[in-house]
């Protein structure tokens, strides 16, 4: 007897080596679905389970892939232990657990029988892997490691077996009767051999009797598990959207309010982007901006040159306000604030270099002289002693230099809106519980709107959050050049930085590229972010009181060598 099951989850593992015992590690099943079948391939049962979230919710990332809402698995979910119950009962039967990549399937469910103290035979039942370097030497699908051929998708052994493609994959009950029959005309055709099926030649002669043909699908129908959530979403949806009345209540209170950029790469953040530093402080200049911050992912290496074409810019304007005084003429123009930072990579332990870890990226700024040695230190620290792969940190650095700092939630790739796409809820707002317990009022929630469905999703919890835990908002545009019409350029960049042309599709996996979601990772105008954020002023005000927060002092000095005369 054969069990071929399949499992949808909350994500991926942190660490693929770990062990199914790791409970922190492994995610959490949402579905199961599995088919029991004789020898013969004959269908005995067919189980298909949406379980219940218990002290968890589904995050967004994987929410998007499956389609199962944490509206829907709590609606239509079964308790986990009943599920366990079940699917125990059903390996019971078996002799062989089966497939498509399914070592992590097993590794997932090992993990949910661990938390629910549970024993199982699972994992002393031989496997049988429709993934393997056998299948890719049958695909023969090139881009494998080594030269080697690719690992097939279960998409791709579906498509060469049966010259059709399979396109639902990630519900799980599509997947285990693509899967199914994958294996059985795998066996039909003899790909699996008699030590690994555990029988003799008459096997196969006996199986090719009852399925003289090629395998057919049992015919099972799927439930569109999207829809479904998309539905549950519109019913239980409590937001009326934004008035214009509101909007112009926020714009009023705006109208003598000022913005500032607080995070902004310039082309020291290396081949990520195409800001030139004195380009970056004209144009805040143009827009008379009081402020600009100066962030680069990972180093500090701009802050020299950042500090300097600040103060050439600054006493061009004390000159000409002197000047527009003497002719006793009005005089706007105003000097601009240095307010230097850096978007560190804080992972679990910066000394561990034996996973890749490149962490979450969190804005540090620095409010002061002695705020900007302790990112200097930190900074040095990610190099020296952190850098595997990326200059890294960790939470015991910053917890050691963290005086006189100031720190934003950061973008998509922040600890907190990671958490909320990829992890769940609870974990990002412990995080969050962290960062303000380290920083108070020091601490602000990064609100963005470049016009992506992830931001959105963020965003509403993020606005949650910050009324749950008293956390100001702060509005802030992630830069990565000066003008919109660069962000063509800054794709080509893009491109040159990861080997690939501007022609593959952007996305993620196999066949496609890195890229920004669209054109609007450029330096706003204070009038564009006043109208993205009319709704909660308070985030542009809060701009301004970062920038006040943050003294302009002389931080810099050239270097000064010893050297002797001597040869």
């Amino acid at each position: 007897m054969y069990i071929i099951f399949d499992t949808e989850t909350t994500g991926l593992p942190k660490n693929w080596n770990a062990p199914y015992t790791d409970t922190d590690n492994w995610p959490r099943c949402i579905q199961i679905a599995w088919q029991l079948h004789d020898d013969t391939g004959k269908l005995i049962e067919a189980k298909d389970y949406l379980v219940k979230p218990d002290g968890f919710d589904i995050p967004y990332d994987a929410e998007r892939i499956h389609g199962i809402s944490t509206l829907l698995a709590e609606k239509e979910g079964v308790p986990l232990s009943d599920v366990l119950k079940e699917f125990n009962e059903a390996l019971d039967k078996s002799k062989f657990v089966v497939g498509q990549n399914v070592g992590f399937d097993i590794n997932v469910m090992g993990c949910e029988f661990v938390r629910e103290n549970t024993e199982t035979a699972m994992h002393k039942m031989p496997v049988l892997d429709t993934c393997t370097e056998v299948t890719a030497n049958l695909c023969q699908i090139p881009g494998g490691r080594g030269g080697k051929f690719k690992l097939p998708t279960l998409t791709e052994l579906h498509d060469f077996l049966f010259k059709t493609p399979f396109a639902e994959a990630h519900n799980a009950t599509a997947d285990v009767e693509a899967t199914t029959r994958c294996f059985f005309e795998l066996v039909r055709r003899r790909i699996f051999t008699v030590e690994e099926l555990q029988t003799d030649e008459s096997y196969f002669d006996a199986f090719l009797r009852e399925n003289p043909d090629v395998i057919t699908s049992v015919g099972l129908e799927h439930e569109n598990l999207k829809a479904k959530s998309a539905e549950l979403k519109e019913e239980h949806s409590e937001d009326q959207g934004v008035s214009q009345e509101e909007i112009d209540e926020g714009l009023a209170q705006l109208e003598d309010t000022s913005f500032v950029h607080l995070h902004n790469h310039t082309q020291f953040s290396v081949l990520q982007s195409t800001s030139n530093v004195k380009a970056l402080i004209e144009k805040a200049a143009e827009y008379n901006m009081p402020a600009v911050a100066l962030t680069d992912t990972g180093n500090m290496m701009a802050a020299f040159h950042f500090e300097k074409f600040i103060t050439q810019h600054n006493k061009s304007i004390q000159a000409q306000r002197i000047a527009a005084e003497e002719k006793g003429e009005k005089f706007t123009k105003k000097e601009i604030t240095p307010i230097i930072g850096c978007e560190f990579n804080i992972c679990e332990d910066h000394t561990n270099k034996t996973v890749k870890d490149n962490g979450f990226q969190v804005v540090l700024l620095a409010k002061n002289k002695r705020g900007y040695h302790n990112l200097a230190k930190m900074s040095s620290i990610a190099f020296t002693d952190g850098k595997y792969y990326v200059p890294r940190i960790d939470k015991t650095v910053v917890e050691k230099y963290k005086e006189d700092i100031i720190v934003l939630s950061g973008n998509m790739y922040g600890e907190i809106p990671s958490k909320i796409l990829n992890i769940g809820e609870n974990q990002a707002e412990e995080a969050l519980v962290w960062w303000k317990e380290q920083f108070g009022d020091d601490f602000y929630l990064e609100i963005m709107r470049h016009d992506q469905e992830d931001e959105r999703r963020v965003n509403e919890t993020i606005l949650k959050f910050a009324k749950k835990h008293d956390v100001k908002l702060v509005a802030t545009n992630n830069t990565f050049y000066i003008d919109q019409e660069d962000a063509i350029v800054h794709d080509i960049l893009l491109c040159i930085k990861d080997g690939e042309m501007v022609e593959t599709p952007k996305g993620k996996g196999r066949g496609f590229r890195f890229g920004l979601a669209n054109e609007n990772y450029y330096f706003k105008s204070p009038n564009e972010m006043k109208e993205l954020f009319a709704d909660i002023p308070e985030a542009i005000e809060n701009t301004i009181e970062i920038a006040n927060k943050c003294e302009y002092c002389q931080r810099y000095s050239p270097p000064r060598f010893r050297y002797s005369r001597k040869i």
